[in-house]
């Protein structure tokens, strides 16, 4: 079943999202759903029934919550231990959302295990009290949804005809591809955020509001903190795939996203920046480039008290040391 057969099974989109299911480590899931997963590519489920389990707080998911700039997604809103209703929470928003929280429910049993570092962090009260938004991916407009759209669009014919053939030979787009970020925030910030901002006890000013993520997640993150600086404090930014390909021969998109960010990077005084690579698999292709966006915050006169930037040798393109490495991250945005 492909993905547009699986969109005119399902019913249309509800004009208000609801709860499928509640879940902790000490209770049950209220509902049960046969169990349906659809694997598009490498990072992507388009939907499964089971909530993934936790080791602390909860999952709420709102099953393929609608929307009219892209395609309808689950988005699971993690609840740390203890929620209380009369408290106020900052909100990280992060993307891949499928791959968060239970390596049994992934493609290769691996999770960032979110609510683990997080539970700990919050637990020694090194973090601000804090929910995660994941946002699952859409299958194969992924790419589509991830790729800097105005960098992109930058590229000149021939350029983007490289760009698009590689990612076509890769698996990762099809002949029609186009960047289409723009709308994907959109998503973000005109509907998914107005309705987290609703639905729960948060701050909603952009000194508590965060994104992350990895690879195309980390520069989608980027991307989304550039084009919405009055809405995003903090960017946290894993393994960024700056080639957006799977070679640095040839590739024209390194320069032209690095001419980007040098052109938008928002205020330094009022956003943070967290930047880091491995060495080893996908990550190999990053430390040359991360250097070079060193220089740009550099130049931007960013320090340590809003820019980090940390390399992990020996580190692979993976949520196992995506995990492994999350505290650090989290306790630069979201730290007291």
């Amino acid at each position: 079943m492909n993905a547009s057969e699986w969109k005119e099974i399902k019913p249309a989109a509800r004009t208000l999202a609801q709860p499928m299911f509640q879940w902790s480590k000490h209770g049950c899931p209220m509902k049960l759903f046969p169990f349906i997963q659809l694997l598009f590519c490498s990072t992507s489920i388009l939907a499964q029934s089971a909530l993934p389990q936790v080791v602390s707080g909860r999952i709420e998911r709102y099953e393929n919550f609608p929307s009219k700039f892209v395609s309808s997604r689950n988005i699971d809103v993690w609840l740390p231990e203890g929620y209380n209703d009369s408290l106020k929470y900052a909100v990280l928003y992060m993307h891949d959302g499928q791959m968060l929280f239970d390596p049994d429910q992934t493609f290769n049993h691996q999770s960032w295990n979110v609510d683990d570092v997080a539970s700990d962090l919050l637990t020694q009260n090194k973090l601000k009290d804090f929910i995660v938004v994941g946002i699952w991916n859409s299958g194969m407009t992924r790419y589509q949804d991830y790729f800097p759209q105005k960098p992109f669009e930058t590229l000149s014919p021939t350029e983007r005809d490289t760009v698009v053939t590689r990612l076509i030979r890769a698996g990762r787009a099809s002949e029609s591809f186009q960047a289409l970020s723009d709308n994907y925030l959109k998503f973000i910030v005109k509907e998914l955020k107005p309705y987290i901002d609703h639905k729960y006890a948060v701050l909603t000013n952009r000194e508590n509001t965060m994104i992350a993520g990895s690879s195309m997640g980390g520069l989608i993150s980027l991307y989304a903190i550039c084009e919405y600086p009055q809405v995003f404090g903090g960017a946290a930014c894993l393994s960024t795939h700056w080639p957006a390909g799977f070679t640095l021969e040839n590739n024209p998109f390194p320069k032209v996203i690095l001419n980007y960010l040098n052109k938008n990077l928002p205020s330094r005084k009022k956003h943070k920046f967290y930047f880091d690579c491995g060495d080893q698999t996908l990550d190999a292709l990053y430390p040359s480039i991360q250097r070079q966006m060193d220089d740009v915050m550099k130049a931007h006169r960013y320090t340590e008290r809003n820019w980090l930037t940390r390399y992990f040798p020996g580190d692979d393109h993976s949520e196992k040391s995506w995990n492994k490495r999350l505290e650090i991250p989290l306790g630069f945005i979201l730290g007291k």
